[in-house]
């Protein structure tokens, strides 16, 4: 795991992690924030694996997280995608129940875990915070799973719709995951994605000047179909 062996041995010079200075999380009035090191993910880099120990948390800074796990067949099934300001990698256990990765150039404040639950015991803020980023978490889990059972059509229109909710731009969203990376979060096949996105810019919901960014040209029908 990237991270921890990076902390642990002090060795901060492989090619897909970096430090940045330490002065950087100085700039943040994020009590959270003030605990940790601003470090730097390349592309698909390996942020902590599966069945690591769960020393660490993480807020996204920039760039974008995807969390998921290799099915017994093979398959990949993405759990969840951590986006700017998002915290990510906190558990229940002892051990990250899924694998986290930089989708792109992914800048992130990496928190000892202990210290952060330290923190919390001190400043009801700070618990505060934790306990809704807790809460959200769990609301996203809970919708992604009731996602999984609607049609394809269906399950995209959400997937825009939190995009849109999540990320600057309003109706113009710019994805930072790929459709690769939207198949394995809502279960589909890469097909059936792009003939999904095909068929909303087609009926003129959507727009779509690129493969990764869309413009929501009828919400009202996207709020339709995710009823």
């Amino acid at each position: 795991m990237l991270t921890q062996t990076a902390i642990h041995n002090g060795s901060f010079n492989h090619s897909s992690i970096r430090v940045m200075p330490s002065t950087c999380a100085k700039q943040h009035d994020d009590p959270i924030e003030m605990l940790g090191a601003p470090m730097l993910f390349a592309r698909n880099s390996e942020i902590y694996g599966e069945g690591e120990p769960a020393e660490y948390i993480y807020k996204v800074l920039s760039g974008a997280v995807r969390t998921y796990k290799i099915l017994s067949d093979g398959r990949r099934q993405i759990g969840s995608f951590h986006l700017p300001g998002d915290i990510f990698g906190l558990e229940g256990g002892d051990e990250h129940t899924l694998s986290a990765e930089a989708i792109a150039e992914t800048k992130v404040i990496v928190i000892k875990h202990s210290a952060v639950m330290a923190l919390a015991d001190r400043d009801k803020n700070v618990a505060r915070e934790l306990w809704a980023m807790t809460r959200r978490d769990l609301q996203r889990v809970q919708e992604h799973i009731l996602l999984l059972i609607k049609t394809a059509q269906e399950r995209l229109a959400s997937f825009l719709l939190e995009m849109a909710n999540r990320l600057p731009g309003g109706n113009a969203v710019d994805l930072p995951m790929s459709r690769q990376d939207i198949a394995d979060y809502l279960g589909l096949t890469i097909e059936t994605v792009s003939r999904t996105f095909t068929q909303l810019e087609n009926a003129a919901t959507i727009e779509v000047p690129t493969s990764r960014r869309i413009v929501l040209r009828n919400r009202p029908a996207l709020n339709r179909l995710n009823a």
